[in-house]
């Protein structure tokens, strides 16, 4: 099996890295520009380069990797915050890890013409993975419009003709999914810290999964083999 990649965006003090590394994936590079978390991720993963700020990053000029991590801002989607949502200054970086997968696949697209394996299957990177707070569910204007936005500029990194509804008149619920065809899958779903080993505090997120190339999205999310900790109470 061949070795996945993976690179860190917001990486903070190597979160995603660290499940990389105890799931034999090679953590490549990361963005963070604040010192004391990339001096931790320094120390800790020695081989991972660092690549600065997000916005001054091009996605053509990367080392390709088989997923984009990022788990952006959060401050202005928390429920605790001023709920500007993704048009404040701070959340609304997620546009630029859109953007950074958006630049990597096209370029390496072009590569793989040129090799003539023109599938999705070998375009990188093939996952995205977003993590941030479920106060994504209902900020935005109006409410949970974020949450849509968030959808729906994903699915267009694979196709831009396709216009994501809001739940109307629900709301979003804690776990869901999208499916286009047999290319392209999205699945989210919220975890707790509290249910898993040695992390008793009571810490709800939102991670979501995107396969640009297959149908895998909900089985990473919902058809694990084995899950540590209390798999009934993890929503």
């Amino acid at each position: 099996m061949t070795e996945l990649k993976l690179g860190s965006l917001f990486d903070g003090i190597g979160g995603f890295p660290l499940a990389a590394t105890m799931n034999d994936i090679r953590p490549m590079w990361a963005s963070e520009i604040e010192p004391f978390p990339m001096a931790v991720t320094a120390y800790r993963f020695p081989q991972m380069k660092h690549m600065g700020d997000i916005t001054k990053l091009h996605g053509a000029n990367l080392p390709v990797v088989d997923v984009i991590a990022g788990g952006s801002p959060c401050q202005d989607l928390s429920v605790a915050g001023k709920r500007e949502g993704l048009a404040g200054e701070r959340s609304g970086l997620f546009m630029e890890q859109v953007r950074i997968v958006k630049e990597m696949r096209k370029q390496d697209g072009r590569r793989m013409r040129n090799h003539r394996r023109r599938t999705d299957e070998f375009i990188r990177p093939r996952y995205m993975l977003w993590e941030n707070v479920p106060g994504a569910f209902s900020s935005g204007t109006p409410k949970g419009e974020d949450f849509r936005i968030v959808l729906e500029e994903i699915v267009r990194v694979k196709d831009d003709s396709v216009s994501v509804p809001r739940p109307h008149p629900w709301t979003w619920q804690p776990a869901g999914s999208i499916v286009l065809g047999d290319d392209f899958s999205l699945a989210w779903r919220v975890f707790d810290t509290q249910y898993w080993p040695r992390t008793p505090q009571r810490r709800k997120r939102i991670y979501l999964v995107a396969d640009f190339a297959g149908r895998s999205a909900d089985k990473i999310l919902f058809e694990q083999a084995s899950l540590l900790g209390n798999p009934a109470s993890l929503l």
